[in-house]
């Protein structure tokens, strides 16, 4: 239950607003610790002379040190309340990034890569058990009232579940749009400025950090205890996973090396932030253009079509370089490509009980973070030899489709 002294959500503006607090955690977690990596490769690639492979190697660590917290996230969501390890996660992200600028070793940067990514699992596992646990209160409150932990009795403050979990997700997007906008103006004009847009982006981690603190002090997840928890099982769910393994596979490979792809054919920074900007765009807007298919689907054909379109986004710059083409690719990205996060979200809460959640959610987090892994590395490899990123990313998109293969075959559990 909330504290005595946290603030009921009686209101509509109140559960929004709980819900923007929780969005900005996955802004942190993901937007800004993770996908602005893409923007500030160029131009660290160029100042300390890294090859694709170890440019991808950076992004692997940061995905193997997702892996480990999403592995421990279980056991701090059974001693801690989930929102104090999303905040600690958030504040955790904001001093690493500030680390970032202040070393140019490859090593302790790998170090600070792989931190990096276990404060962002930290936050983002505990900021989707709680979008989980609102977008389930907004479910059965009486009379459209919310009920539950952390949340007031009062009628009219329902909100759709699809649009709270569509909101955390989307959050992403502000990050990514932060991220186009606060790194470019630091290494445009000399590329060894990259240093000083990590601490922009730290400052804008910690400034998200604080208004989510703000704006969820009535949500609460108290730790149960690993004994009144369900544990996940695997195999009903196996083809999800490997959908979802190949996504997490598939999609890294795009967001690590497409700008570095568009500096290579020659596009201008302006050009970069636009693109960066309307990707992260679509992004926010995707909680809007996918809560009803989140809500309605509950196999895996949510899961099988956002693969698809996703390799399609993959394809169109890998096949043409012309700007309708690559700001196509964008924008089709950006509005598919955390909704898939999502999907699988709502693949859990419509399957199981509600104390198997925790568990639901880490383990697609651990698949997804596992895919990950592979992905920037392999990428890498490839980019390295005959063909370079333009075959990286053909690799993914063909990672993407058979994604979607293995995820039409999720069939509904019988409850």
């Amino acid at each position: 239950m909330p504290s005595a002294n946290a603030p009921a959500l009686a209101s509509r503006g109140d559960v929004l607003r709980a819900a923007a607090g929780l969005a900005l955690a996955a802004a942190v977690s993901l937007g800004l610790a993770r996908f602005s990596y893409a923007l500030l490769l160029p131009p660290m690639r160029a100042d300390l002379g890294w090859s694709y492979f170890t440019a991808g190697a950076m992004n692997t660590v940061n995905a193997a040190g997702y892996l480990v917290g999403a592995l421990l996230a279980p056991r701090w969501l059974a001693a801690f309340d989930a929102r104090r390890v999303l905040l600690a996660g958030g504040v955790g992200a904001a001093v690493l990034l500030a680390a970032h600028g202040a070393l140019r070793s490859d090593w302790a940067l790998y170090v600070l890569r792989a931190l990096t990514g276990v404060a962002s699992a930290a936050s983002f596992v505990a900021g989707g058990l709680l979008a989980a646990r609102l977008a389930g209160q907004q479910s059965t409150a009486p009379g459209g009232g919310v009920v539950g932990v952390g949340v007031g009795d009062t009628a009219g403050a329902h909100v759709s579940p699809g649009l709270v979990l569509g909101l955390y997700y989307g959050g992403t997007g502000i990050g990514i749009v932060l991220a186009a906008l606060l790194a470019p103006p630091w290494f445009n004009a000399d590329s060894r400025g990259w240093p000083w847009a990590w601490l922009a982006l730290a400052l804008a981690c910690a400034l998200a950090t604080a208004f989510t603190a703000r704006s969820t002090r009535a949500l609460a997840a108290p730790p149960t205890g690993s004994a009144q928890r369900l544990p996940f099982q695997y195999a009903p769910f196996a083809f999800g996973l490997l959908g979802y393994l190949l996504f997490g596979l598939g999609y890294i490979g795009y967001m690590t090396f497409i700008v570095t792809l568009l500096r290579e054919q020659g596009a201008s920074a302006g050009t970069i932030v636009v693109f960066y900007t309307l990707l992260g765009l679509c992004v926010v807007g995707s909680s809007w253009l996918w809560a009803g298919l989140l809500q309605r689907c509950r196999g895996g054909q949510a899961l099988a079509l956002l693969n698809a379109l996703l390799a399609l986004a993959t394809l169109l710059p890998v096949l043409s370089a012309h700007p309708l083409a690559v700001f196509a690719s964008g924008a089709l990205f950006g509005a598919v490509f955390l909704s898939v996060v999502a999907a699988t979200t709502a693949l859990v809460r419509h399957n199981l009980p509600a104390a198997a959640w925790p568990s639901g959610i880490a383990a697609f987090t651990i698949v997804f973070a596992a895919g990950q892994i592979a992905g920037p590395s392999l990428v890498g490899l490839v980019a390295d030899g005959a063909g370079g990123l333009l075959r990286g990313l053909g690799y993914s998109a063909a990672a993407l489709a058979l994604g979607a293969v293995l995820a039409l075959l999720q069939r509904p559990l019988l409850r």
